[in-house]
């Protein structure tokens, strides 16, 4: 969806522009983002292949098979992520009145194990899985969004969607994940603002009435977009958990898809093998 060729192509074929994108952070944090063309395209029900990195599911664990090149030196990130549900959810819910865009959270409670091809990249822990689904470019339907989930003392999740959207209307909706997977929707602690990222992307989420929410680690941050550990109060509770920031006034610039080119090359040309993979020429 961040994808400047797409834009530029009409949308027309999204399977033409289709990538894996993967970001690390900390000292020597890498982000890896191409977008390939059709032929590099491969898909069953269970796997999402992508040039020479796919997605797998298999008995009940989502495989992540990582081989891209990647910043900033354009080294080698190599490496596979299991992710572990400790259960499906069946929540959808429509981000729009229309169900043009529809969020689906699928394991709000996940374990993960990390094994990438440099030293102190294999660990485990606690992780998220969900994803997005729409019809529309993001920046033609909404002008702003900021989405945020914290882990809880029950191994259970809050999640909070807020956006506005370019018809004028508001989302706003709290939500608690079990850690079986039950969901419930909660009257939200209020919006809360609190300091705006490097490149002044403004920044809320919900805490309790009284307390100030502060970036705890700076994860990715771009002239639109804003990701970060963020530290906040809900019901009490003080809790750490990821929070985004979307200020898609600014993506929709023309000034800004030029830079994000650099970052997200265009690689039309692929040739599946099935003993090796390799570019074409």
């Amino acid at each position: 969806m961040f994808s400047p060729w797409y834009r530029w192509s009409g949308r027309k074929n999204p399977e033409a522009h289709c990538c894996i994108n993967v970001a690390t952070y900390g000292k020597g944090g890498r982000w890896t983002m191409t977008d390939r063309g059709q032929a590099a395209l491969r898909q069953t029900p269970n796997t999402f292949e992508v040039g020479p990195s796919k997605l797998t599911w298999d008995g009940g664990k989502l495989y992540i098979d990582v081989d891209e090149l990647a910043w900033p030196h354009m080294h080698r990130l190599k490496g596979r992520i299991t992710v572990t549900p400790s259960a499906i959810t069946g929540v959808e819910l429509p981000l729009k009145a229309d169900g043009s865009h529809v969020w689906r959270p699928f394991a709000p409670s996940s374990e993960i194990e990390v094994d990438l091809n440099q030293p102190g990249w294999q660990w485990t822990g606690h992780a998220y899985f969900d994803a997005n689904f729409g019809i529309h470019a993001l920046e033609d339907d909404f002008s702003y969004w900021t989405w945020g989930r914290f882990p809880t003392a029950d191994n259970g999740a809050y999640c909070f969607y807020d956006a506005s959207v370019r018809d004028g209307s508001e989302l706003a909706v709290g939500l608690h994940f079990g850690a079986d997977g039950t969901a419930r929707v909660i009257d939200a602690p209020p919006r809360t603002r609190f300091a705006r990222s490097k490149w002044l992307v403004r920044r809320e989420t919900r805490a309790d009435p009284g307390y100030k929410p502060r970036q705890v680690a700076d994860m990715l941050d771009a002239p639109f977009y804003c990701r970060s550990t963020v530290r906040t109060q809900v019901f009490g509770e003080e809790t750490v958990g990821v929070h985004e920031a979307l200020d898609l006034d600014r993506f929709a610039s023309p000034w800004l898809k030029p830079m994000l080119a650099v970052k997200v090359p265009r690689r039309k040309g692929w040739r599946f093998d099935d003993e090796t993979r390799t570019r074409k020429a």
